[in-house]
């Protein structure tokens, strides 16, 4: 389970909900421009876009869950289950790139949604598993720049990109599903609803609110959908940074799994392990976690992006209290 969300105010912003049932050791990396990136099929790029993300560090190679790079380009890869399909064989004509290399791949090529868009013409996901003790995730993509973003769905039936007008993503069914589920939710609005019950009674609102009535509440992955969907769609946000993420992060706690809510099959609680927000513009990727509610910001500016080493911070999961006496 996830959700991400992209949003513009005066800057633009991206992040995201990861939902596990597990923490995978995660912790908040910098990929620096001169890091070698080894691929299984398409060589070593020594040189590329610096980024910053969280990612799960194996044998020295930085796993990605969502990154930004510097010129602007963001990707989050979420769970698709029993449809994520990646084939055996290898296209010749194309560049064969492992679904676990592929925000790497895309961050350290591409400044915007066009050239990830014209790359991924010229890409071939293909079935690589890290290691044996390590297989693919199921996934599909969310990619985005301040302009408009798009979805990255690969299935038995092929590769498919569509764009994607509400900058909104979670997980089962495909994303042409979830946009075609929101015209069940046309008669939404923010204000105070009008009777359209029937003319021959008066029926007046007994609350605030109930102009949303029927908006979605369940962790369903298309429930998620809808709500962010409209949350977002019609956020209000004041000017400055400390508003901006202080919304970000209203709107992802507004899909966000608190643990006992959701229970798995091998009975296990689904919750959200952590959520960020990065500010593109300026490269600063905060983030807070299930146990800890405090912010924690990593500015990727401040660091040596022209370093050939992985500068990594580990994840703050201790709750940090502001104590006033």
């Amino acid at each position: 389970m996830c959700t991400s969300l992209a949003m513009k105010t005066d800057d633009f912003y991206f992040g995201r909900n990861m939902d596990l049932e597990y923490v995978f050791g995660d912790c908040v990396v910098i990929t620096p421009r001169n890091y070698p990136i080894h691929f299984r099929k398409a060589g070593t790029l020594k040189n590329h876009y610096a980024m910053i993300g969280m990612a799960y560090m194996k044998e020295g190679y930085p796993l990605y869950a969502e990154a930004v790079n510097e010129k602007g380009l963001c990707i989050a890869g979420l769970n698709f289950p029993d449809n994520a399909y990646y084939p055996q064989e290898e296209d010749y004509d194309k560049t064969n790139i492992s679904p676990f290399e592929l925000i790497l791949w895309l961050l350290s090529k591409c400044a915007n949604v066009q050239e990830a868009k014209e790359l991924l013409g010229k890409t071939h996901l293909v079935s690589i598993s890290f290691s044996a003790e390590l297989p693919l995730s199921p996934l599909h993509w969310h990619i985005a720049d301040q302009e408009s973003s798009f979805v990255l769905e690969s299935t038995k039936e092929g590769v498919k990109i569509d764009d994607n007008p509400i900058g909104v993503l979670t997980n089962n069914p495909a994303f042409g599903f979830q946009m075609t589920n929101l015209a069940q939710y046309l008669n939404l609005i923010p204000g105070c609803p009008k009777n359209c019950f029937s003319e021959s009674i008066q029926i007046q609102p007994f609350g605030q609110g109930m102009g949303s009535f029927g908006l979605p509440g369940d962790f369903s992955p298309a429930s998620r959908f809808v709500k962010i969907a409209y949350l977002k769609l019609n956020s209000v946000c004041e000017k400055g940074e400390e508003h901006s993420i202080t919304q970000f992060f209203h709107l992802l706690d507004s899909v966000a799994m608190i643990k006992g809510s959701v229970i798995t099959k091998e009975e296990q609680y689904d919750l959200t392990t952590y959520s960020c927000c990065v500010n593109v513009d300026k490269g600063i990727y905060y983030y807070k976690t299930y146990e800890n509610n405090q912010l924690s910001a990593i500015n990727m500016n401040h660091e040596n992006l022209n370093a050939c080493k992985l500068k990594y911070f580990p994840v703050i999961r201790k709750q940090q209290v502001c104590w006033r006496n």
